[in-house]
């Protein structure tokens, strides 16, 4: 009956709905009045049709999402309780992140990793201990968050030297899920989308030329995302995308990579800082449909208090209200048949792959950050995205639009929220995460 139906309507082709648009315009072209150039270099359409599908199959994830929260371990008492406590409230999935060596017993004490997934964000290599610990565990549940590039461009340095961290992660790359791609320092830092595919995939393929494609599936990807809902959809759907053109090149037959997301902190503020809820959910809706495995909610005072309970408690009810009452269950294939979306994902896997091959052919990522040119190439990025928000063309509410003078946060202040000078030697220039909203907000600091 449906098709009967629709029968009786004459389809439109996106020919006459230019011209239609044409003649509303009123003599203005088309071109300049009603497509819209990202900074990317995007083209966006008013309109999109069926011929703007690509049908391209992306290696999806097969199961619903999991809602994760970090916990830092200080004292391994204090983590195993907080853990606890956040699976009993919802949570099926814990990051644990460490700056030394700790009693895994003891953090890990009645939790099943049979049941949750855990992951261990090491602020340290040691591989001897990430063997007892994987050992201890026993479970594919597990998994070492172990990044030497990331380390490097995160901090310019090495852990210990190249030579020392390169036989360290020699040593564990054997263990299941041993290794990690931090794409979150490109995004924190102010790199556009395309120049976050393409730099994870670039700093990816580093590890897979040393150690070969058989590692692959011991990879996985931590992402920031931002607030450009359909942009950030498409961003991980593209980078899928190209995980499995690039793992084709080593004989790897199709991957699904595993994606652990995370809200950005670069468009976060610490002035009106509720509407950090906002972002927050905006950003966690397009991790879950762009296919994020795994998502950890930041708290809407990340930048400015210390981890509390009812910070953790709000951000980890975000991601409950969107599975259990805003339809957002087993979502990660919602976005599948959008044209605009996979519009995008052409554009931006297109792009990302021209500059993933202008890094190879420039002698590799490792080999430009050491030079300097990913540095300079995201700091131009940040730049122009500075650029717009200090013109009020790129908006935080509350913060360079509709401030709220009686607002004050002088006294509220926990932790520094600024970038913090550092004076340590480094070999390399390091990738260093900034606020939009920084000078504006040191400003209204020192004004108070």
């Amino acid at each position: 009956m449906g098709a009967y139906l629709f029968d009786e309507f004459e389809g439109i082709s996106e020919k006459a709905w230019k011209q239609k648009i044409q003649a509303d315009l009123k003599g203005l072209d088309y071109n300049d009045t009603l497509l819209w150039h990202t900074t990317e270099g995007i083209t966006v359409k008013p309109f999109y049709t069926k011929e703007d599908r690509s049908h391209q199959e992306i290696a999806l994830p097969k199961n619903n999402f999991n809602i994760c929260q970090s916990i830092f371990i200080d004292n391994e008492v204090v983590a195993n309780k907080l853990a606890t406590d956040t699976i009993n409230r919802g949570a099926t999935a814990i990051e644990f992140v460490a700056d030394k060596e700790f009693n895994y017993e003891k953090t890990l004490q009645n939790i099943d990793a049979t049941l949750i997934k855990i992951y261990f964000k090491l602020n340290f290599l040691d591989a001897a201990f990430i063997k007892k610990l994987v050992a201890f565990i026993n479970s594919s549940n597990c998994y070492i968050n172990v990044d030497i590039i990331g380390n490097l461009a995160k901090t310019g340095n090495w852990f210990k030297n190249l030579n020392a961290d390169h036989k360290e992660l020699e040593s564990i790359i054997h263990l299941k899920n041993s290794l990690a791609v931090n794409s979150s320092v490109y995004q924190n830092a102010g790199a556009n989308s395309v120049q976050q595919i393409a730099y994870s995939l670039a700093h990816a393929n580093e590890y897979l030329n040393h150690f070969g494609g058989e590692i692959a599936d011991k990879i996985h990807f931590n992402f920031s995302v931002s607030t450009n809902y359909f942009f950030e959809i498409a961003k991980l759907r593209a980078f899928r995308l190209l995980w499995n053109s690039l793992l084709k090149e080593y004989d790897v037959s199709e991957k699904e990579a595993h994606i652990f997301a995370q809200p950005t902190l670069r468009n976060k503020t610490l002035y009106d800082y509720n509407t950090n809820m906002l972002r927050t959910t905006s950003e966690c809706m397009s991790a879950i449909l762009g296919g994020a495995n795994t998502i950890s909610n930041i708290s809407y005072d990340e930048i400015f208090h210390k981890s509390n309970e009812f910070g953790e408690r709000i951000s980890r009810n975000q991601l409950l209200i969107l599975k259990e009452e805003s339809g957002f269950e087993n979502s990660q294939h919602f976005a599948d048949g959008s044209y605009y979306i996979e519009n995008i994902t052409d554009q931006l896997a297109e792009k990302a792959l021209e500059v993933f091959k202008g890094i190879e052919e420039g002698g590799g990522f490792l080999k430009q950050l050491k030079e300097g040119i990913i540095q300079r190439k995201i700091n131009e990025s940040a730049q122009k995205e500075q650029d717009l928000f200090d013109k009020g063309e790129l908006v935080l509410l509350g913060t360079n639009k509709i401030q709220n003078e009686k607002d004050k946060m002088k006294n509220d202040l926990e932790l520094f929220p600024f970038v913090k000078k550092r004076s340590e030697k480094t070999l390399i220039q390091p990738i260093i995460a900034k606020r939009l909203a920084e000078q504006i907000e040191q400003e209204r600091l020192d004004n108070e």
